[in-house]
């Protein structure tokens, strides 16, 4: 019997890493990628969530609220004035059909599968340079979940409280597993002893 999530295929990004990657995909002119990137890091939510959100739903807004693909549940969703800014940039760029089309629609004209967006980060990995094993869509929402954990690391338990709230999972046991936690703290236990 395999439990979900102890072995996740998807590494999470070092946060630095992956704000550097996003001012670089913007500046070398990929603001599609870039807005993925910022907004799988920054929101923590499921690329399927993503790939149905639309322009009216974030630009010029402060939050929005989104039903879940994979649960069901609403999710609303506060935009910092940062992302806001990249949002505006990068709907400059991309000029859009119109406000109700999809943020990611790929020079077809439809929006992104998910293994395509796979394919092309795996490329950003390489040309990038980056330093992760193993990189998808999956790697964005641990992303942000490492760094909420990591920027509430003296209030871990409200840290993983809150993640499992947002990531809509039963405990937070399955919290840790899925942010990589648990076999982290064990391993961390032989560091801990000396002599």
């Amino acid at each position: 019997m395999s439990l979900k999530y102890t072995n996740t295929t998807a590494d999470f990004l070092d946060w630095n890493e992956a704000m550097n990657l996003i001012r670089n995909l913007s500046r070398d002119g990929s603001h599609k990628m870039s807005l993925l990137i910022a907004i799988g890091c920054f929101w923590g939510v499921r690329i399927s969530d993503i790939l149905s959100l639309r322009w009216n739903q974030i630009l010029n807004t402060d939050e929005f609220t989104i039903q879940e693909h994979k649960t069901g549940k609403n999710r609303t969703i506060r935009i910092n004035n940062q992302l806001k800014k990249h949002i505006t940039d990068c709907y400059k760029h991309i000029s859009p059909i119109g406000l109700n089309s999809p943020i990611l629609v790929s020079q077809m004209g439809t929006t992104y599968s998910i293994q395509r967006i796979n394919v092309i980060l795996k490329e950003i990995k390489v040309k990038y340079k980056l330093n992760i094993k193993n990189i998808s869509c999956h790697s964005l929402r641990k992303t942000f979940g490492r760094q909420v954990y990591n920027q509430n690391s003296e209030s871990a338990e409200l840290a993983l409280v809150k993640l499992m709230e947002l990531f809509n999972h039963s405990s937070v046991s399955i919290t840790k597993r899925y942010l990589g936690l648990r076999t982290e703290e064990l391993l961390q236990t032989y560091e801990s002893l000396s002599f």
